[in-house]
C-alpha cells in the first residue's frame, strides 16, 4: 500500500509573536527610530543657562560633598588596587612579583614614585 501524499498550501503569518521584530521591520528607511539619545554637549549647547537663577542646580555648577569612602589604595607601579603596602620604600604594591621589583628599585626611582603620590619622604 502507497501512503498518498497531499499537496497543501501552508500559509504562515508574516509575523511569529515569539521571534523578534527586525529593525528594518519595524523600522522603514527613512522613518525615524523614536527615541533619540543627546550628549551632555548637545544639552548644554540647546540650554540657556544665563536665565537660571545662580543658585538653582544645573549642568553648569553641579557642586558635590567630599565622598564619605576612604580613597582606594592604588599600586604606585602597576595601577592595580594596592592591598599591601611596603614599611622600606613607603610604596604599595600589588602582589609578590610587584614587591621584588620595589626592593629592586634604586632610590632616586622610590623618590620619583613618591613624588608622583605627594607623599615624597626622605628615605635613609
Amino acid at each position: 500500500m502507497e501512503k498518498e501524499v497531499l499537496e497543501a498550501e501552508l500559509v504562515l503569518p508574516t509575523h511569529l509573536s515569539f521571534k523578534k521584530v527586525q529593525m528594518y521591520e519595524k523600522y522603514p528607511k527613512g522613518q525615524s527610530r523614536g527615541r533619540h539619545w543627546k550628549h551632555l554637549k548637545q544639552i548644554l549647547q540647546a540650554e540657556n543657562y544665563q536665565n537660571y537663577p545662580l543658585d538653582e542646580p544645573n549642568y553648569m555648577n553641579v557642586e558635590a560633598p567630599p565622598s564619605m569612602h576612604p580613597p582606594k589604595r592604588i599600586c604606585d607601579i602597576t595601577g592595580y588596587e594596592a592591598l599591601y603596602y611596603d614599611p622600606r620604600t613607603k610604596l604599595r604594591y600589588a602582589n609578590a612579583e610587584v614587591l621584588k621589583l620595589v626592593r629592586s628599585l634604586p632610590n632616586d626611582y622610590v623618590q620619583q614614585y613618591l613624588a608622583l603620590r605627594n607623599a615624597a619622604v626622605i628615605l635613609k
